[in-house]
C-alpha cells in the first residue's frame, strides 16, 4: 500500500499513477465510506482548507459530490463560474476585458487556497481534442497547490474511480469479472470520450477482463487502446473489441453503455470538424440500446453502470435503470454516483495533506 508519494500532486490522469497508487487511494475511500456509514466524522482532515472549483460544463454529481466532500472534510468549496469572472484562457487565447491568461488565475487561487479543481471539455476548446486537457495542465504549471480533473476531454480520473470501487463493492475483487465499456445511442452528439476512455483504462489496470464496443466511427484515442493493453498485458487480465453490441454484452458481469461522440466531431487533425457526419453515424445505430433483453444476455448477476445523466429511452430503458434490488441483474447507478463522493474525498484527503 502506497502511502507517501500524494502530497502535493496533481490529480489530471489515472495514467499518472501506479496501479498501487490507484489501490491505495480505493482503500482510502473504503474506509471513509465505512467510517460514514458509522457517523464517524472527519472533518479535521482538511480543516479550514479551501478547494476552488472551475466549471466551464454543467455538472450534478460532481459540483455536488466534491462540495459534499470538503464540508464532510472540514474545508470549503468554492464554485466558480468561468462566465461571473474572467475566463481562464491559455495564451493566444485571450479576449480583452472577458478572459485572464490562466498562468495569472492560477497564481491567485495558489496563494488563496489549497486546491483547484477543474471541468472543461467540448464547446469551451471549441471541439479541439486534448485542449482542455492541455488547459489542466497549463493550471498545474502555474500552481504550487494541487490541480484536480473534474472531467476534460481525455480523462474523467474521478468518475473512473467511482466505477471501479462499485465493481469492488459488488465482485469483492477485480480478477475474472467481466467488464464491458459499450457505445449506445443518443440523439445528442455532444458526448465526450473521457467516461469511456478512463473506464477502460481503469478496468485493465486493475486486471479485469475488458471488451470494448462501439459501431465503426466511434473508436476512442489509439494512445488509450495501447495504454490498456499494456495495463492488461501487466495485470493478467485482457482487452478486446467488437463492433457488435450483443457480442460485447454477452456474459458480462459489469455492462457499461454510454453514448460518445464520433471521431468527425474534432477538429483536425484528429477530426473533420463535421458535426452532421456525425450525427449520420449516431442515427445509423440507434439499435444500441441497453434493455431489459439486453441485460439477460449478461452474466446472471450483472450490474448496470452509468456515470449519469442518462438518455432515458435511447442510450437505456426505464426498466433497466431502476431496477435497483431483487433477483438477477440490477442496476448499481446510485451506489455508483454515489462512490464519486466516496474516492474523492479519497484523493483530496491525500493530495491536500
Amino acid at each position: 500500500m502506497k502511502t507517501t508519494s500524494f502530497k502535493g500532486r496533481d490529480f489530471l490522469a489515472e495514467t499518472d499513477f501506479t496501479r498501487e497508487e490507484i489501490e491505495t487511494v480505493l482503500t482510502v475511500a473504503e474506509q471513509l465510506k465505512k467510517d460514514r456509514a458509522m457517523n464517524n466524522y472527519h472533518d479535521q482532515l482538511l480543516r479550514s482548507k479551501t478547494l476552488f472549483m472551475i466549471f466551464y460544463n454543467q455538472s450534478l454529481r460532481t459540483r455536488n459530490s466534491f462540495e459534499a466532500g470538503m464540508t464532510q472534510l472540514g474545508g470549503h468549496a468554492h464554485y466558480l463560474d468561468p462566465d461571473k469572472i474572467y475566463k481562464p484562457a491559455l495564451e493566444g487565447r485571450e479576449i480583452a476585458y472577458t478572459t485572464e491568461r490562466v498562468s495569472d488565475v492560477a497564481r491567485v487561487l495558489d496563494r488563496m487556497g489549497d486546491a483547484i479543481a477543474i471541468r472543461c471539455y467540448g464547446d469551451p476548446v471549441d471541439w479541439e481534442y486534448g485542449g482542455a486537457h492541455a488547459m489542466l495542465k497549463e493550471f498545474a504549471r502555474w500552481a504550487d497547490i494541487p490541480v484536480l480533473n473534474m472531467e476534460d476531454d481525455i480523462y474523467h480520473p474521478f468518475q473512473g474511480l467511482a466505477d471501479v470501487l462499485t465493481v469492488k463493492d459488488k465482485f469483492g475483487g477485480y480478477k475474472g469479472v467481466k467488464f464491458t465499456m459499450s457505445w449506445a445511442y443518443s440523439p445528442s452528439v455532444h458526448k465526450p470520450r473521457a467516461v469511456p476512455q478512463s473506464a477502460i483504462l481503469y478496468a485493465t489496470m486493475l486486471g479485469m477482463d475488458v471488451t470494448l464496443a462501439h459501431p465503426k466511427g466511434m473508436e476512442l484515442a489509439p494512445d488509450i487502446m495501447e495504454q490498456c493493453k499494456t495495463y492488461a498485458d501487466a495485470a493478467g487480465g485482457s482487452f478486446k473489441y467488437t463492433d457488435n453490441f450483443e457480442e460485447g454484452v454477452e456474459g458480462a458481469h459489469v455492462v457499461y453503455p454510454k453514448a460518445w461522440c464520433a471521431t468527425p466531431i474534432f477538429q483536425a487533425p484528429v477530426g473533420e470538424n463535421d458535426p452532421k457526419k456525425t450525427k449520420e453515424i449516431f442515427d445509423a445505430h440507434k439499435d444500441w440500446k441497453c434493455t431489459a433483453d439486453t441485460m439477460k444476455l449478461a452474466h446472471k448477476e450483472a450490474i448496470y453502470l452509468h456515470c449519469l445523466p442518462a438518455d432515458r429511452g435511447y442510450e437505456v430503458s426505464n426498466e433497466v435503470m431502476d431496477k435497483t434490488s431483487g433477483p438477477g441483474w440490477t442496476s448499481a447507478i446510485f451506489d455508483q454516483a454515489e462512490n464519486r463522493l466516496h474516492v474523492q474525498k479519497a484523493v483530496m484527503s491525500l493530495v491536500m495533506q
